[in-house]
């Protein structure tokens, strides 16, 4: 019969076979963890938990399908039949949670969700309105600068005041009105249906609270499992003491090593203090990496040794086999640079590693400008990931703005988008248009529509017809009917009309399976498929060609060869990091 543990090193089997309470596991880079974790996944179930009431956060919905697939695999094999695990990152999860008690949190049941870059929008339009009367030439914080204050005040509970002072002490004289600002924010996402991310934090914090739906909702797990540890939050770390307050099960896997998250929030601390935050804990290491050479390990060691904190975990090589040394170019500039890393890319190639098994690593996506050109001069193909990703290409955004509306007729940043696609229309009468529909104003969602006519007025004669097309079909709210309607607008407004609405085609797909089509909109906006390009730029399939990746992008990928460009003071790591 078919061992569940088959194939495990001994620290791998000992986290998969724990059976206690609160249980930290430090895995450093290629250990494994995955398998690890999702072993530990299989033997819960295989022990008789049912697979639905077992809860894996992650921070990709990528890790949580393939940790899920593993673990399913692992039963199937063994002989075991069982329901799905519950997986997603900590946002998605968020959702469908808050979708299913939207009306006991005083949600709207269509309420929308914001991706960073509308979030920033609607501080843009809060910021003018608080700040208007501020001296002119007087330098206030950027609407991103702002989203970043509020942000990080959220998800480190920590008042805006003090966050000012930290990230924009320039600004400190501005404390007051930018405590305005974020508290206009927060109101007019709530008399708009409009939730950011944090939003979704918070309000599942306040489902947990509830006295009627906490209980019912922590009760549905028993075991919780959280990868990538090190990259949490305060207030996720509160989310995961809330949904295990009745229930000691929780199994975190990290290493505070590779936490690369801190402009988001999150603070690798909270993995040294994982016992503190869960009385009782025990640790178990993975320390055998399967993906790096001994010569290469003890490079990585001796970098973690000056880390000024931390745990001293040190990697090894499963066995001893002929490597060789990681080396140092010293360039004197970056066009000598690029032409090494072409050399040695080339040179690679001929010594039999394909350039698919190659990649160069960048810390910020425009250290490789330079590199990139020399690429195409020499006809070296290749691909560039960390860049834009699929939602952020502007034509996705608008098929996903007028989803939105179907559900949330109040969703401003949506019609913005929308009414501004019109012919002859823009943001002033745009503003104008949405004047007229009272979005602000108390009433139902249904109250919006029926002030139509008087938004369509403010519009020219020329965008009166595509406008009345579209909202025929918010009305209908199906997917195809809204593509239809904002075909022609996408056909006017963008160069390579017919691929950019090919690029709609998965977003009316994934509608046919969700109760509402916010619910699509709020799925890329959490997590969007990665892209290189406006969605075109790929080589054709058949072809073999170069990885350029940014670090974050790269993280727990492998190749055969790896070039790392930029690596001088200042930018790897940045000065912004070690400012800190």
């Amino acid at each position: 019969m078919y061992d569940l543990l088959e194939g495990l090193n001994e620290e791998q089997r000992a986290v998969a076979a724990f059976d206690g309470g609160p249980l930290r596991v430090l895995a450093g880079a290629g250990t494994g963890k995955t398998t690890a974790l999702s072993s530990r996944v299989a033997r819960i179930v295989a022990d008789g938990i049912p697979a639905e009431r077992v809860l894996l956060l992650t921070f990709t919905r990528r890790a949580a399908r393939q940790m899920v697939e593993r673990s399913h695999a692992r039963l199937a094999r063994a002989g075991h039949r069982s329901g799905r695990v519950s997986g997603g990152t900590f946002h998605s999860v968020a959702h469908r949670t808050l979708r299913q008690h939207a009306a006991r949190l005083g949600l709207p049941e269509g309420f929308s969700v914001l991706d960073p870059a509308d979030a920033a929008d609607v501080m843009d339009v809060v910021r003018d309105e608080v700040l208007k009367d501020l001296p002119n030439g007087r330098r206030i914080p950027r609407k991103s600068t702002l989203l970043d204050i509020y942000s990080r005040a959220v998800d480190t509970g920590t008042p805006v005041g003090e966050v000012v002072i930290a990230i924009a002490p320039w600004a400190s004289d501005l404390v007051e009105p930018i405590g305005a600002v974020c508290k206009a924010y927060i109101a007019r996402k709530r008399r708009l249906g409009l939730l950011d991310f944090d939003d979704l934090l918070l309000h599942w914090r306040q489902a947990l609270r509830d006295d009627l739906v906490g209980r019912s909702l922590a009760s549905m797990y028993d075991h919780v499992l959280v990868d990538e540890y090190q990259d949490v939050n305060s207030l996720q770390v509160e989310l995961l003491q809330l949904l295990r307050k009745h229930d000691p099960r929780i199994t975190v896997v990290g290493d505070d090593a590779q936490a690369i998250y801190s402009f988001r929030a999150s603070d690798p601390r909270h993995i040294l203090e994982f016992e503190s935050d869960f009385p009782d804990a025990s640790t178990l290491h993975l320390t055998v990496n399967y993906r790096s050479t001994q010569n290469i390990l003890d490079m990585a060691n001796a970098i973690a040794d000056d880390a000024p904190s931390g745990f001293s975990t040190r990697l090894r090589a499963p066995a001893v086999t002929p490597a060789t040394t990681p080396q140092l170019l010293r360039c004197a500039d970056e066009d000598h640079q690029s032409v090494a890393v072409c050399e040695q890319v080339l040179a690679h190639r001929e010594a039999g590693v394909p350039l698919q098994q190659q990649a160069v690593l960048v810390r910020a996506a425009h250290h490789s400008d330079r590199l990139e050109i020399e690429l195409g001069r020499r006809g070296i193909p290749f691909v560039k990931y960390g860049g834009l990703r699929y939602l952020e290409a502007a034509h996705v955004k608008d098929l996903l703005a007028s989803f939105r509306i179907a559900d949330n007729p109040r969703d401003e940043v949506a019609w913005f988008r929308v009414l501004q696609l019109l012919p002859a229309v823009g943001p002033a009468k745009a503003k104008r248009a949405i004047a007229a529909l009272g979005l602000t104003a108390d009433g139902e969602d249904a109250e919006v529509m029926l002030r139509w006519p008087l938004a369509l007025a403010e519009l020219p004669n020329v965008a009166q017809e595509p406008a009345e097309a579209v909202a025929r079909a918010v009305g209908t709210k199906q997917a195809e009917a809204l593509r239809q309607a904002m075909a022609p607008l996408i056909r006017a407004a963008y160069d390579n009309p017919e691929e950019r609405l090919a690029d709609l085609d998965p977003l009316v797909e994934a509608a046919a399976g969700v109760p509402r089509l916010s619910d699509v909109a709020a799925d890329h906006a959490l997590e969007p498929p990665r892209s290189t390009g406006d969605l075109a730029g790929t080589p054709a399939i058949d072809e073999d060609w170069l990885v350029i990746s940014t670090l974050h992008s790269a993280k727990g990928l492998e190749w055969d060869a790896v070039h790392i460009i930029h690596a001088a003071d200042g930018n790897i790591p940045s000065d912004m990091a070690l400012t800190d």
